[in-house]
């Protein structure tokens, strides 16, 4: 059994917050900060229902250049997505109906995929942080009061030496 990881330095972290006022814009954010990623990323999504995870998900997808439509894997847990290009495949994991860790999500084989893939999962929060101590969390939330339902706020934190010197303000472009 391995020991948890040790808890994250806050000078180790680097953040950008990104208000998002319709789903289009959302899809831009995904291809924005697909030109951030690599193989060997994970990046994990929260937010509740409906905020836009898997909006954000496409656009990413987009932004990779992938093969097949990037939708919800709810029913499939998981969905490869083959790079048209030279860059890397990005797996798109949902994690909803997962209700433990890591082990849980063994079965999926995320840390045989991540050296060489883009690794996304929407609800991952305490499930796959053990893969790597590298990892972008992108947290959703929805505006208080907007009566049109399309504002959402978006945090967008890197974690660890891969994202310490990686500027996320390019996101906000």
């Amino acid at each position: 059994m391995e020991a948890p990881a040790a808890p994250h330095n806050p000078a180790d972290r680097t953040a950008m917050e990104i208000t998002v006022n319709s789903p289009e814009k959302m899809g831009e954010l995904g291809r924005r900060l697909a030109k951030l990623l690599r193989a060997g990323d994970l990046v994990m999504f929260t937010g509740e229902l409906g905020a836009g995870k898997t909006t954000l998900a496409r656009g990413l997808g987009a932004g990779l250049g992938v093969r097949g439509a990037v939708t919800s894997p709810t029913f499939v847990i998981a969905r490869v997505h083959p790079s048209l290009g030279d860059g890397p495949p990005l797996v798109h994991v949902d994690a909803y109906r997962l209700g433990g860790g890591l082990d849980e999500m063994e079965d999926l084989d995320l840390d045989v995929s991540l050296p060489e893939s883009v690794i996304v999962v929407e609800w991952g929060e305490g499930k796959v942080e053990e893969l790597t101590d590298d990892r972008l969390e992108v947290v959703i939330h929805r505006a208080v009061g907007d009566t049109t339902d399309e504002v959402r706020h978006v945090t967008v934190t890197g974690l660890g030496e891969r994202w310490a010197a990686v500027d996320l303000s390019v996101l906000a472009a």
